[in-house]
């Protein structure tokens, strides 16, 4: 198996993909545009940061396996991974902690105006009256906006600081929330709303993009915090801007909506960068983070080649063509499943999804084909006439 790495991966990582029998390239310094003439005969691709395109994707003639060495994964093309049968599987929850760490820090030094302090005393300006004005945030409203783990992580560092949390996800239920210690929004406009400050943990997608947008904005509170260390397109840029000049909102934020790439020195929006505190999309980069992520990759690698499935694959069909199950009961020989596989061929039928499990002795096993249309009874007496079948049934 040959395993090519275009980001950094700890020492302690190369050695475990090493010891699987893994022949290993490791070009941390690799970038978007490099990687088309870089994935050569790769059968495995593992990124962090560098954009996986749909170049790469075809030039990848043996590639079969995209890993994220993190949790978003809207820096790979998916559809075009997808149309060529190349699984993609990512690090979920690995990095909460660190994301929520920064987010809560972020929100302090919103409040508090730790940037621009410390500008202006480097610049030898002191300015006590000015910058000893904050809020707090003991006992004031922290929503939640995305309540998987990062912004559970949230959730509990707001309260450990004394602050009341409410919260609105789309799979959030109000037995859900009372479990969780957080007060239920039933929409994101009610919880930004009732916010003192809001923190944004969303993944980036279409149903997603601009999700914070100029009616969610306009229904916060003047003054109040808005801290993003999701994805930059999740907000739009352009009511922010125009949000915190007429609210006086307290913004900081980690991402930014075509924000520059992991090795690029320079950052365009300079108007944005006035207006808030901000850091450099760190939210995952600690090390405690890439020690995490990188047992990860190792595992998801090794799930692989024992199983032939990836762990965290995210993008398998969600929901099934098929309208109904064969279950065929049978010895286990060889040709069996072959000549149920060549009726329903004929029959012009396809399969969607196939499971076969063999029974202790190995005598007899359990196929489980999930079919995009039903059999006619002519097929079905000829699948049962297949030699070594035992028994059949449609469920």
């Amino acid at each position: 198996m040959k395993i090519l790495i275009a980001d950094k991966l700890s020492d302690t990582a190369l050695k475990d993909l090493g010891s699987l029998g893994a022949e290993i390239t490791f070009e941390p310094g690799l970038g978007a545009g490099d990687l088309p003439g870089a994935i050569a005969d790769a059968e495995i691709l593992i990124v962090r940061s560098t954009k996986v395109t749909a170049d790469t994707i075809d030039k990848g003639a043996n590639l079969s396996l995209i890993i994220r060495a993190g949790a978003g994964v809207n820096t790979i093309d998916l559809e075009e991974a997808s149309s060529r049968g190349i699984h993609v599987a990512n690090c979920p929850g690995k990095n909460a902690d660190a994301v929520a760490e920064l987010a809560m820090g972020l929100m302090i030094a919103a409040d508090r105006r730790i940037a621009d302090g410390t500008m202006d005393l480097r610049n030898g300006v002191w300015n006590k009256k000015l910058y000893g004005k904050a809020a707090g945030l003991k006992g004031r409203t922290l929503s939640v906006i995305g309540m998987g783990s990062i912004g559970r992580g949230c959730a509990e560092r707001a309260k450990a600081f004394g602050m009341n949390v409410a919260a609105w996800s789309r799979s959030l239920t109000p037995e859900k929330a009372e479990a969780w210690g957080v007060e239920y929004c039933a929409t994101p406009r009610e919880a930004a709303s009732r916010a003192d400050a809001l923190s944004v943990h969303l993944a980036a997608g279409k149903a997603t993009k601009h999700f914070i947008d100029k009616e969610i904005l306009d229904a916060m509170k003047d003054g109040s915090i808005l801290v993003n260390t999701s994805r930059g397109e999740v907000v739009d840029t352009a009511a922010l801007k125009q949000a915190i000049k007429s609210k006086g909102l307290k913004v900081a934020i980690d991402v930014y909506e075509n924000e520059p790439g992991a090795s690029d020195k320079e950052f365009t929006d300079t108007e944005l960068a006035a207006l808030v505190t901000g850091t450099h999309h760190i939210g995952a980069s600690t090390d405690q983070s890439s020690d995490a992520i990188a047992g990860e990759v190792v595992n998801i690698v090794k799930a692989y080649l024992e199983t032939g499935k990836p762990l965290h694959q995210v993008n398998h069909q969600e929901k099934s063509s098929g309208i109904i199950n064969l279950v065929v009961r049978h010895f286990n020989t060889v040709g069996v499943l072959a000549g149920v596989l060549d009726e329903l061929r004929t029959a012009n039928i396809n399969i969607e999804e196939m499971e076969n499990s063999v029974f202790s002795g190995g005598q007899a096993a359990v196929c489980t084909l999930k079919l995009d249309a039903s059999p006619s009874d002519s097929i079905l007496e000829k699948v049962r006439g297949i030699k070594n079948v035992i028994q059949i049934a449609l469920k």
